[in-house]
């Protein structure tokens, strides 16, 4: 049987950026769904229970996660092939987290877990194509992006979901190749 690490008692600032670096790391490796606040305490070296304290839970934690990794800068929109890749394969391994729950699904139990996962979802997906159909001189550029951004949400929850057998069972290269077209069918004109 394994030795358990003893958690060791730290100021409250550091049990956070501990924490906060523990999730980084394990949402990016497993995913939402397959991170527990347990296996997050565990690598901090942290009282698991103090993520309520600090985030007040799961869904707080993994936005919190989020804005860390995204550090400040813009991440490339839905029409880089690269930025593609990463959200389906980060949605078919680790499930669907707050952010494209905030897309999908009835409003959270926390007002304010769930104002923060709009933000994230507009942060990191509709207004980097907004911006890019600005630049383009579209009309509308809002509109498409959040257009754009439903569809691919629609895309990689099918994928995730089972409902769907030849998206499912479709290579991430196919599926990128389609959804790439679907996004980029959105800059021509909406008349």
């Amino acid at each position: 049987m394994g030795t358990v690490t003893p958690l060791r008692r730290r100021g409250s600032a550091r049990s956070r950026e501990l924490l906060l670096a523990a999730a980084v790391e394990l949402f990016a490796e497993r995913g939402y769904d397959r991170t527990t606040l347990r296996d997050v305490g565990e690598r901090a070296q942290v009282d698991p229970a103090m993520v309520a304290r600090h985030f007040g839970g799961k869904d707080g934690l993994y936005l919190a996660a989020l804005q860390a990794e995204l550090g400040g800068e813009v991440p490339d929109d839905l029409l880089h092939e690269p930025r593609l890749r990463v959200l389906l394969d980060r949605l078919q391994r680790g499930g669907v987290g707050p952010v494209f729950r905030a897309a999908v699904q009835a409003p959270h139990d926390d007002p304010e877990v769930q104002e923060a996962a709009r933000q994230q979802l507009h942060t990191r997906l509709v207004e980097p194509l907004r911006a890019r159909y600005e630049r383009d001189g579209l009309d509308r550029p809002g509109l498409r992006a959040e257009v754009a951004v439903a569809a691919f949400t629609g895309v990689a929850l099918g994928r995730g979901s089972g409902a769907f057998a030849e998206l499912t069972a479709a290579p991430v290269e196919e599926v990128v190749e389609l959804v790439l077209a679907l996004v980029g069918g959105l800059s021509g004109p909406t008349t």
